[in-house]
């Protein structure tokens, strides 16, 4: 880990203190992820309710710049201007380089239909049969760490070599025995465990920018 990619994770860890008992899950669960980033793989979320406005604000602070702008490199610019000569610049100049990621919560079609036409304890788990790889990352949110449909994605992608982060409350659930990593911070009310959630994952969001970019 970089000297500055730590300092994002000392930052986190300093503004909140109750969060320094998971500093070892949040390392693991970066390098998870990490790896992922680098050999271009696809890192998918998904949680219900407030855990999945969690879910998709991950992915935005992923897919484009999150603490930087982190420009095109000379690469992508000269493919944007092959493609579209004299105007590969002006594209470049509006674009950010990303990580690769998905919300299974934003894709309202196939879950409703899957929830409507099969199992709708299955419809995140649908998506990672669909969408995961070997080498991918699944990040489930779950206050509980029992939600039913989370477990079943986890479960899904643990069969078909998806790596598993899961963020819970002090409790764990499920999720602790099945995932690769949990990161449960220290909590049990739903919305103190949501509290806690959104600054581990800015601060792992925050790791993977300094780290790659």
């Amino acid at each position: 880990m970089k000297e500055h990619t730590l300092k994002e994770l000392e930052l986190v860890l300093g503004n909140h203190p109750a969060l320094e008992g998971c500093r070892k899950d949040i390392e693991a669960a970066f390098d998870i992820l990490l790896g992922c980033a680098l050999s271009d793989g696809l890192i998918m979320t998904c949680g219900n309710g407030g855990s999945a406005s969690d879910s998709a604000h991950i992915v935005g602070e992923l897919m484009k710049g999150f603490k930087s702008r982190r420009p095109l490199n000379q690469r992508q610019v000269e493919a944007l201007e092959f493609a579209c000569p004299g105007e590969g610049k002006a594209l470049a100049d509006h674009l950010q380089q990303t990580i690769k990621a998905v919300a299974l919560t934003d894709q309202a079609a196939i879950s409703t239909a899957f929830a409507n036409d099969v199992d709708p304890n299955m419809v995140f788990a649908q998506q990672v049969l669909g969408y995961g790889r070997r080498g991918d990352v699944l990040i489930g949110l779950s206050t509980s760490g029992n939600s039913k449909n989370v477990v079943n994605a986890c479960k899904v992608a643990k069969a078909f070599g998806v790596k598993t982060i899961g963020f819970t409350g002090e409790a764990g659930g499920a999720l602790a025995g099945l995932c690769d990593v949990t990161i449960r911070v220290p909590a049990r009310e739903t919305y103190r465990v949501q509290e806690y959630h959104l600054p581990v994952y800015h601060a792992l969001c925050a790791m993977l920018e300094a780290e790659i970019f």
